[in-house]
């Protein structure tokens, strides 16, 4: 009762032209941009508003104006529709929603003394041409990338998936800022738990804005505690596409560049869609090696910390010999001198990140140099550890993923401050936390680990190697989609010749 009461609250028409004018402006009060004019023919008045730079002029006086004011017919809600087919059409009798629709564009006529005010969607589109993808960089395949254009970015989408199945499920997000957000999946596929969690998610969030699709993952992450992406954020289109194929659930945002895939298993963030584009041997090795690469990056500076303070015999003899004489000017112990010279890792990073392209990899090829033969000459580390940290800095650097390449990188400091503590037992226990840890988490409600937990032997074709395409017959069972079967295969496998 007290809802039906604040929607009736909302309704303002009928009323005078002038009381319209004085309210709009009220709400306006700042922005010298509202343009309200009013119209009259014989005994009727008009009145067309909106926000001068929201809004296509030339359209909006060519399409709109001209026909309005060349009407033969008698102004009204119901003549004007009529008259007026622009695309994009409606009506609205409550004020909050005429004030949040003149924000993205849309043009409002209103006849005076009618119930409700007719819209016309004439919004100007701001964006930027198509271009190459910065952060997930490809050599094989497809290489455009998500724009701030949610238009454009559908429109990809639209062309990568070309099935009557797709659904473009449009949602608004943000009490105060409201953007349009989409959910994207095939409904003959996607499993209908997950489509319901993430649409529950969506609408049940309460937020003033959001910023970014990256800030909106957040917000719906099942944890948002742990330091791992349960969300797989792209601006890559064909593998968005290609999740949303294998029956994953996707969701653009308006005016961001990138995207975001859920459910997500902890292994796709090694997965490269470059993977496909390859022959399936050197696909398989290339995921192998991504795979290798994580436990260098985590394991390999904080295993030499905890050999070199607490268990020397496990270093050969001759490695040993070289290892002192390398260490023999450093005043530090070993826990130090590795944090020391992974900071220094970190900041070159950094500033290669954040400066223009060019010089950043300057910076980061020169710096790098400088800075790491500098500190063997000053005695601040040795030769045998800046080889180790650049190779553990290469592994993290071939998870395809930025997020969760950021967290391998910072997984590395607790690990190394544990070995330097505890020696190998720290590292133990470090690991087998970060595995629990693992076990606990979920993405959009199934195992992040799957398909190792719960155990999934036929899914493992799809994280851990590849298989010829012929034998690819079946989608991630472990999400448990509608449609199993991606095709037969007794008719992949069979082949004929032209004479046959």
């Amino acid at each position: 009762m007290r809802n039906r009461r604040k929607r009736q609250s909302n309704r303002i028409f009928p009323l005078k032209v002038d009381e319209l004018k004085r309210i709009m402006e009220s709400k306006f009060e700042n922005n010298p941009d509202l343009i309200f004019s009013i119209y009259e023919q014989e005994n009727k008045r008009v009145a067309v508003f909106f926000i001068g730079y929201m809004v296509e002029v030339e359209m909006a006086e060519n399409y709109l104006l001209k026909p309005l004011l060349s009407m033969q017919k008698e102004w009204s809600k119901k003549s004007v529709l009529n008259e007026i087919p622009l695309g994009g059409s409606d009506t609205k009798d409550k004020l909050e929603d005429i004030l949040h629709k003149i924000m993205i564009g849309e043009v409002f006529v209103y006849v005076e003394g009618e119930d409700a005010v007719v819209s016309y969607l004439l919004s100007k589109k701001e964006k930027r041409n198509l271009q190459q993808a910065e952060s997930e960089s490809l050599v094989l395949g497809p290489k455009v990338a998500f724009t701030e254009s949610i238009v454009t970015n559908l429109n990809i989408v639209r062309y990568g998936i070309r099935s009557t199945d797709l659904v473009l499920e449009k949602l608004e997000v943000g009490k105060r800022a409201p953007r349009e957000v989409r959910i994207i999946y095939l409904k003959s596929i996607a499993n209908d738990t997950d489509i319901n969690t993430m649409r529950q998610r969506l609408q049940d969030l309460e937020v003033d804005e959001i910023d970014d699709a990256s800030v909106l993952m957040q917000y719906i992450e099942d944890s948002s505690s742990t330091i791992f992406p349960q969300f797989y954020l792209t601006e890559l289109p064909d593998r968005f596409t290609y999740s949303v194929i294998k029956g994953k659930i996707g969701v653009l945002v308006e005016n961001s560049p990138d995207a975001f895939i859920a459910p997500t298993s902890f292994f796709s963030f090694f997965e490269s869609t470059e993977d496909l584009y390859m022959r399936w041997n050197a696909g398989t090795f290339l995921r192998i090696l991504r795979f290798i690469a994580i436990f260098v990056a985590v394991l390999l500076t904080p295993a030499y910390v905890a050999a070199t303070t607490f268990h020397y015999e496990v270093i050969p003899t001759q490695e040993l010999i070289t290892i002192g004489e390398s260490r023999a000017a450093v005043p530090f112990p070993p826990i130090y001198e590795v944090l020391v010279l992974e900071f220094f890792i970190e900041l070159l990073r950094e500033a290669g990140a954040r400066l223009p392209t060019k010089i950043g990899q300057t910076i980061g090829i020169v710096g790098g140099v400088v800075i790491g033969t500098a500190a063997v000459q000053a005695g601040i580390t040795s030769n045998f550890l800046v080889v180790l940290v650049a190779l553990s800095a290469l592994a993290s650097f071939t998870i395809p993923n930025y997020l969760m390449s950021t967290s391998v990188r910072i997984i590395r400091f607790p690990m190394i401050i544990l070995a330097g503590t505890l020696g190998m037992v720290g590292m133990m226990f470090g690991i087998c936390f970060l595995i629990i840890h693992l076990l606990k988490l979920k993405s959009l409600g199934r195992p992040y680990l799957a398909p190792i937990y719960p155990f999934r032997w036929e899914d493992f074709n799809k994280v851990l190697y590849r298989l010829p395409m012929q034998r690819q017959y079946k989608r991630f069972a472990s999400y448990h989609p509608k449609d199993l079967i991606r095709f037969r295969k007794r008719k992949a496998v069979k082949k004929k010749d032209i004479d046959e």
